[in-house]
Order: structure tokens, then sequence, then C-alpha cells
């Protein structure tokens, strides 16, 4: 078993599909697919043929190209049995526990539901990477559209849990606009103003920010460090339940 290649790729306004390549046995696949004509130019300008799709959640910007690639490759198309029936074209559904792989890469499902009650990250351990779709952003996390702030706490605490070492690979490029708000709520953290130089630079030069590491986000990200003292005490919050200052941090970043 190969190491996998592994192609970041902008669809739509500010989304991310990912390629997963194995070079051994030409496997090929694609995690998430907002957009099929993106998609399958830049297979075919490797020269790849796409075998699976692993679809983290329902949303449109996750789900729009599923049909015609799945038509046009004949690829299977993975996604959370949670949501079997708001996302076309499954031919196989998961959950936590489910036995999974990819060209011999073993797969680790976690539930990490919040942003939509289904919604699924892919973990590939022999690989140390993650990819959390909506969930955990670098700098952020997604929006509580489906379930309630505990649920989500819950969530990013599972993807936070991984070695520090995991790559993650989220499904949008929000980090500047997350860099804003997390330096609003830690101003005096050294890591975060490292990371958001680092940000403002690879976004100047029109590159991506991604992927980022689990020790990167531990250290930086506002919404995996609500027991930060200097960020329960900005929000009046002392000594307060981790997913209560969790919760009170995404109400501000809705307004922010």
């Amino acid at each position: 078993m190969g190491a996998l290649d592994i192609v970041l790729l902008p669809c739509l306004a500010d989304n991310y599909s990912v390629l997963l390549h194995e070079p051994e046995t030409g496997e090929t696949a694609v995690i998430d697919a907002p957009s099929a004509s993106a998609i399958k130019a830049a297979l075919a300008e490797r020269g790849w043929r796409l075998n699976h799709l692993f679809i983290t959640h329902h949303h449109t910007d996750h789900t729009g190209g599923i049909n015609e690639l799945k038509a046009h490759y004949g690829a299977s198309v993975t996604g959370p049995e949670a949501e079997a029936d708001r996302i076309p074209g499954l031919t196989r559904v998961v959950k936590a526990g489910s036995q999974l792989e990819f060209a011999g890469h073993p797969i680790e499902v976690l539930e990490t539901p919040g942003h939509t009650l289904g919604h699924i990250t892919y973990y590939f351990p022999d690989d140390g990477v993650a990819f959390t779709g909506d969930t955990l952003f670098s700098l952020g996390c997604g929006k509580v559209f489906e379930g309630d702030p505990q649920m989500m706490w819950e969530s990013v605490s599972k993807i936070a849990a991984l070695p520090g070492d995991t790559k993650i690979y989220c499904g949008h490029e929000y980090t500047l606009n997350n860099a804003r708000f997390a330096v609003s709520v830690e101003p005096e953290n050294d890591a975060l103003k490292k990371r958001v130089a680092e940000v403002e630079g690879l976004r100047a030069a029109g590159r991506p920010t991604l992927p980022t590491t689990l020790d990167v986000e531990r250290a930086t990200n506002p919404f995996l460090r609500p027991q930060s003292r200097a960020i329960q005490a900005r929000l009046g919050m002392l000594g307060a339940p981790d997913w209560e200052v969790f919760a009170r941090l995404r109400q501000l970043k809705n307004k922010a």
C-alpha cells in the first residue's frame, strides 16, 4: 500500500473538494462533490478515473455534482446513513463503526452532527488525514443549523481527540474570516498571531490555507479552546462548562 496522492480542489465560490489517488492501484476517490465540472476537469488533467465518492453531509454545495459524476464514471457513492434520504445517488451508507476502506487504506467514520444531524467525518488513520466537511474549519467551526451547541461541541471534540499531527481538510476556505473573529476573542494568543500572519500571506498569494493540523488548531482555534482562561474572562464566563463557552462563541461568531 503506497502513500495517497491528495489534491485540494477549489470549487464554486469557496468550497473545496479533495481528490484521493492510490498510485499503485490507480483507484481514485473524491471527498464531497460541489461541482461535477471542476472535478471532471481535475481528473482529466491528471489522467485519473473516478471510482468512489465519499460524502460528508446533505447540503447541496457538497452533493450537487454526485449524479453527473456517478453517471459519467459509474462511481460508488458513500454517505451518512442518517441522511440517506437527503443525498442523491448513494450506493452505500455508513455510520460510526462501519467497516470502510479505500484502496487498502482503512477509514474510520466519526459521527459529527450539529451542522446537520447526520454529518460525518472521514478519518484515514494510516495516512494521518481527516476530512471534516463543515464541522471543523481552520480557526472556526460550522454553523449549527440542525443540531444544538452541545451536540456540536461534542462533535468537534471527537475530531480534536485525534492525534495532533493529523492533517485536517475541511469543506470551505473560511480561514481568513475565521481569523478575524479568533483574534477578537483571544488577542493575546501568540500562536494565533503567527497563524493569522501565515493565513494572510497565503491568501494574498492566492493560495489555500489548508490543510491545517490538529496541533495548530488546538493552539489557535477558539472553538477548540473554550477552556482558555483568557477566552472565558473576555466572555465573562470564568469557570463555565466548555460547551457553554463554545455555545457563546458560536453565538458571537454568527453575529460577526
